[in-house]
């Protein structure tokens, strides 16, 4: 399977910024990728990275709704499957949301972020409520497609539940600033839940400056094996580009050894001790 990675910059304009983000669709349909995946908030600035003030939820939109049509549209026209990111409105709460728009056209179905974080210029409770407990995996025409939206990759119980849900591939749409992952921590941390889950990961990142950060893009691929397979420069626009033969799912140390071998009964009394802490 080819995929590729969008790292694209963002302005104020979010016609501007979606139009750039379907014409990356072409170009990745012509370079034969099966899979798209965009960033986090891809098509809009990072609110985010100032505190919410009053009618912060009319920046939202629903899904499906303009964004996921015209996504859906360049989607069932090239035959590739899309994951985006986007700030969606259900109701009167808001979430950071990333639908999963198959070859033909179909909506799939949304991963909303679970763990939400807040510190200065990530102020992101005041803007997104708790995603819904429901890990979805989804079947597209490019594979068993699980999806891990920025903080959520931070938890081991989430992405190994991605694993246990059959994931061949994890993506994660992130919004990560210039200096936020020293030493390679980041990466670290992917090519690990890559190796102890049995699948590829495949981080998208922002790039470029907005009004109080600046985004790192440097995004990349790992195998099940742990390796990086493909990379991105580090703050340029760019799309990046990869093959994955979804065989070495299968041939993982973790699907032939680490998920037969583990002990769940065991699991469930330790973290119930600390249920309540």
């Amino acid at each position: 399977m080819r995929i590729a990675l969008v790292q694209q910059p963002t302005g104020p304009d979010r016609a501007a910024n979606l139009e750039r983000g379907l014409a990356a669709i072409d170009r990745a349909a012509g370079r034969g990728a099966a899979l798209v995946c965009f960033a986090e908030l891809a098509f809009e600035p990072f609110y985010p990275q100032c505190p919410a003030g009053p009618g912060f939820e009319a920046l939202a939109e629903e899904v499906p709704g303009p964004t996921t049509e015209a996504l859906a549209d360049r989607a069932r026209r090239h035959g590739v499957v899309v994951v985006a990111n986007l700030y969606e409105r259900a109701g009167d709460r808001c979430y950071d949301c990333s639908p999963v728009i198959d070859a033909d056209g179909r909506l799939l179905g949304r991963t909303r972020m679970v763990h939400i974080t807040d510190y200065e210029l990530f102020h992101e409770r005041g803007y997104y409520a708790p995603g819904d407990p429901d890990l979805g995996v989804f079947d597209t025409a490019a594979g068993r497609i699980g999806v891990a939206i920025c903080y959520d990759r931070h938890f081991p119980e989430q992405m190994r539940g991605l694993a246990l849900a059959g994931a061949e591939l994890v993506v994660v749409p992130q919004a990560g600033a210039v200096g936020e992952w020293p030493d390679g921590l980041y990466e670290a941390e992917l090519r690990v839940a890559a190796f102890q889950n049995g699948y590829f990961t495949a981080l998208v990142n922002r790039v470029g400056p907005e009004p109080r950060l600046v985004f790192a893009g440097e995004s990349f691929v790992c195998a099940p094996d742990g390796r990086v397979v493909a990379r991105a420069a580090g703050g340029v626009e760019e799309l990046l580009i990869a093959d994955l033969d979804l065989g070495e799912v299968a041939r993982s140390h973790a699907r032939r050894l680490f998920l037969r071998d583990r002990r769940p009964e065991l699991y469930a009394a330790w973290l119930g001790r600390d249920a309540d802490r």
